[in-house]
């Protein structure tokens, strides 16, 4: 996979656009009032998504598969901060990941997270250097 192709279309009189990749289903993407009506995601808050699953499916692969732990689920949350001038850019994220996994030590996690960041997840890579990053892990 060498390229990626993302379809967007404005879909109101401000700046409300529905975007799809592939067969996917859309979704809308819009901005705050005045500028937009709040009816969809803001693009900050899709790269933090993008950041989490990206994150979270190189978790997953390699505790489940590499690392041979059970783990039956994951959830992901994520607090960003925005800077007050523009552009309002993210400069601070942090995520709880929260296992739900009977053989899984938080050591094990820290060092899935570090292989993750150093050399699987794509997003983060991208973010490194201009957004700062905080993890915090939760084994249930």
């Amino acid at each position: 996979m060498d390229a990626l192709k993302v379809n967007l279309q404005t879909i109101d009189d401000k700046v409300m656009f529905s975007a799809a990749a592939r067969e996917n289903p859309q979704i809308t993407i819009d901005f705050f009032p005045p500028i937009g009506t709040a009816k969809g995601y803001t693009s900050l808050e899709l790269l933090m998504a993008s950041f989490g699953s990206c994150l979270g499916t190189s978790l997953l692969t390699l505790l489940r598969y590499k690392m041979e732990k059970t783990v039956e689920g994951l959830s992901i949350e994520m607090d960003g901060r925005v800077r007050e001038e523009h552009p309002k850019a993210l400069t601070h994220i942090v995520m709880v990941l929260k296992f739900k996994a009977k053989d899984l030590s938080e050591a094990e996690v820290l060092k899935a997270v570090k292989v993750s960041e150093e050399k699987i997840c794509p997003v983060w890579s991208m973010l490194k250097g201009s957004v700062a990053v905080d993890i915090k892990t939760e084994i249930q």
